[in-house]
């Protein structure tokens, strides 16, 4: 296996501090999920942005490969969910729209992607994912 691509993220503080980059290129305040403070986000957030962006660069990539021109949106939603005290897991449902096809032909190649996202690989068997066409 080839190594790609490595990076780091530091935490201080957890729901109520700060996540930065190793190499000082990204700084984050964190807070809670649900929280009204300016400038904050919080690890859903960035687990749904990270997610996104994962499964429509691996969509645009089997695009290419079957020549579909038209261009894709991803929106993924990131569920914190409590199962029992202290049991706490993560649920995501993916939408995604993909230009001048049809809601059938846009399900199966999302539903193919899902096999080949990076994102989709480590979470298949851990968390409930969703994929769906609109």
């Amino acid at each position: 296996m080839k190594e790609l691509y490595t990076t780091t993220m530091i935490n201080n503080g957890g729901r109520n501090g700060k996540s930065y980059a190793e190499d000082q290129s990204l700084s984050l305040n964190i807070a809670p999920p649900g929280s009204k403070l300016e400038d904050v986000t919080n690890p859903e957030q960035l687990f749904a942005a990270g997610y996104s962006a994962c499964f429509n660069s691996a969509l645009d990539l089997i695009k290419r490969q079957k020549k579909i021109q038209g261009a894709s949106t991803i929106k993924a939603t990131v569920k914190l969910m409590e199962q029992a005290a202290f049991d706490y897991v993560l649920a995501v449902d993916i939408e995604g729209h993909i230009e001048g096809l049809s809601i059938e032909e846009a399900q199966q190649l999302l539903e193919f992607t899902h096999t080949v996202c990076p994102y989709s690989k480590a979470t298949m068997g851990n968390i409930n994912v969703t994929i769906k066409a609109v």
